[in-house]
């Protein structure tokens, strides 16, 4: 069966998207079979990857409304082992269709049982709020990983995101279980960085990666290539770092 990890954090501009196709990249580098599913109606994981998301004729909205199974919207990425499923403009109206739905909150859940045999890992990239879009993407998780920026404003809100993922677990899914954080655009010269970094710890007691995700301009610059920093700067410090948490993550599945 498929290792569900939901990239999750209500904050914006933190690296969610950075960390979720990177991480995936890099699974996929290290042997695993790995499906990247775009649940963000800002479509960033799906252009990052180099797919033009405006030209698709379908994606996640329309398996999440049931027009069709998650096989037939998966498009291969320029990496051997991933592959994508993508979001289109129409993802940003599914927040509000599926309010009336029965069982709503497990609509994702529910889509992906058929690929769930065909994965090792399947990463979620979130959208940057707490609505049911997310909450379908925390219901259909097993594992949540959340990126966390080295900056002050970075734990505000933190804990609200922490008691949706409790609320979830009592009342939706029990089995769901954090994965850990990890560090985003950290600056090692900046004291603050090292500051947010002693609070996190507070946060999540044995639960921090120690793979530190640097602020580098070749992390924001390979996006815009429609390229994960594997494919644009293999050798880079972002790259080396996401290298780090993908051997990190794998190592947990034997903890």
């Amino acid at each position: 069966m498929s290792r569900i990890i939901s990239v999750v954090n209500q904050k914006g501009g933190v690296g969610k998207t950075t960390t979720a196709v990177n991480l995936a990249a890099y699974l996929a580098h290290l042997g695993k079979n790995v499906l990247l599913v775009d649940i963000d109606p800002q479509a960033n994981a799906t252009s990052g990857l180099g797919i033009d998301h405006q030209q698709l004729t379908k994606g996640i909205y329309e398996v999440l409304t049931g027009q069709c199974p998650i096989h037939h919207v998966v498009v291969p990425t320029g990496h051997v082992g991933l592959k994508v499923a993508p979001a289109t403009l129409s993802l940003a109206a599914a927040g509000v269709e599926l309010v009336s739905e029965a069982n709503r909150e497990y609509k994702l859940r529910d889509a992906l049982l058929p690929a769930m045999g065909g994965y090792d890992y399947i990463i979620i990239d979130c959208p940057p709020s707490l609505g049911l879009i997310t909450i379908n993407s925390l219901t259909a998780g097993q594992e949540i990983l959340i990126p966390v920026q080295a900056e002050y404003y970075a734990l505000e809100g933190l804990g609200q995101l922490l008691n949706t993922i409790q609320l979830v677990k009592e009342n939706l899914s029990p089995n769901l279980d954090i994965l850990g954080a990890v560090i985003t655009m950290f600056d090692r010269r900046n004291n603050l960085s090292q500051e947010v970094l002693q609070q996190l710890y507070q946060y999540f007691p044995n639960r921090i990666f120690r793979s530190v995700i640097p602020r580098v301009v070749h992390l924001a610059e390979a996006p815009s290539h429609g390229k994960s920093i594997l494919a644009y700067r293999p050798f880079s410090k972002g790259a080396r770092a996401y290298d780090r948490l993908a051997r990190e993550v794998i190592a947990t599945e034997l903890s």
